[in-house]
């Protein structure tokens, strides 16, 4: 059976990894005993490229190995491919970013939405892909994520426009999505505001835009639309990123504040029950 691009991408990682372990003499039970909390039958299939490795099983394996964070390297280049092109650059960049801040205008921002509403929105976005690539879009959105749980997370602060609480996914989701949001709010370094209706028109209507801040202070600005989008530094236009800086402090400013944005939330969840 031929393989699909993402069993290629699982066996290309596995066929490292057993290199790695054939190369120290180990076998996979000896691999399993010295990674504790790691079943053997899971390592053989993470080997054999039957299932994808775990960001969690990445890390212990770079650091088992002493590989100084190049399996982890490796690990997220193969998951890039599951993002547009157009996309590629920002995901990585995103991953060292210390201040993260969105507007999203109809949709959840991506590192705040449930496994559920992801799905929803990539079937209903991609109907000509099959369910194993919806599924491994879904699972590379998910572990972004995961930048916001580590012990030093980025500052993030989302603006999403109010019809983004308004627009339904299928089943049950909304309500799983809304409550997602709510645990959101009480997180550290997490901002989360409503842009509400009654503000009529703002400067980033139609489109999404996220701005990074890097450790160096340096700015990138990232916009997307449907099927395009473009990421641009602070040292390579700055009068652009400073164009986008200003459209999203002035959409900022016409949101409602954090603790009225919450309100918002917990009233449209308990409308939807």
């Amino acid at each position: 059976m031929e393989l699909t691009d993402r069993g290629k991408r699982d066996a290309r990682f596995g066929s490292r990894i057993r290199k790695l372990r054939t190369d120290r003499g180990l076998t996979l039970r000896a691999l399993s005993e010295q990674l504790d909390g790691y079943a053997y039958s899971y390592l053989s299939r993470v080997e054999r490229g039957i299932q994808p490795a775990s960001r969690a099983l990445v890390a212990a394996l770079d650091a088992f190995y002493e590989a100084q964070g190049a399996l982890s390297e490796l690990h997220s280049l193969e998951r890039d491919v599951q993002f547009a092109r157009y996309s590629r650059e920002y995901v990585r960049l995103e991953r060292s970013a210390r201040r993260i801040e969105v507007f999203t205008s109809s949709i959840i921002p991506g590192l705040l939405q449930t496994r559920e509403y992801a799905t929803d929105l990539f079937r209903t976005g991609l109907p000509a892909a099959d369910r194993e690539d919806v599924a491994a879009k879904v699972a590379a959105r998910i572990e972004r994520q995961a930048i916001l749980d580590g012990e030093d997370p980025p500052y993030y602060w989302a603006v999403m426009d109010e019809a983004a609480l308004m627009r339904p996914i299928a089943g049950s989701g909304m309500r799983a999505q809304l409550k997602r949001l709510l645990a959101a709010c009480d997180r550290p370094r997490t901002e989360i505001q409503v842009l509400p209706w009654h503000q009529g028109l703002h400067p980033l209507l139609g489109g999404s835009l996220t701005l990074l801040t890097m450790s160096n202070g340096a700015l990138w600005a990232h916009v997307e639309s449907f099927s395009s989008g473009q990421t641009v530094g602070s040292d390579e236009d700055g009068e652009k990123v400073i164009e986008q800086r200003t459209r999203y402090d002035v959409a900022r400013s016409m949101a409602l504040s954090t603790r009225e944005s919450a309100v918002l939330i917990r009233r449209y969840l308990e409308e939807s029950e």
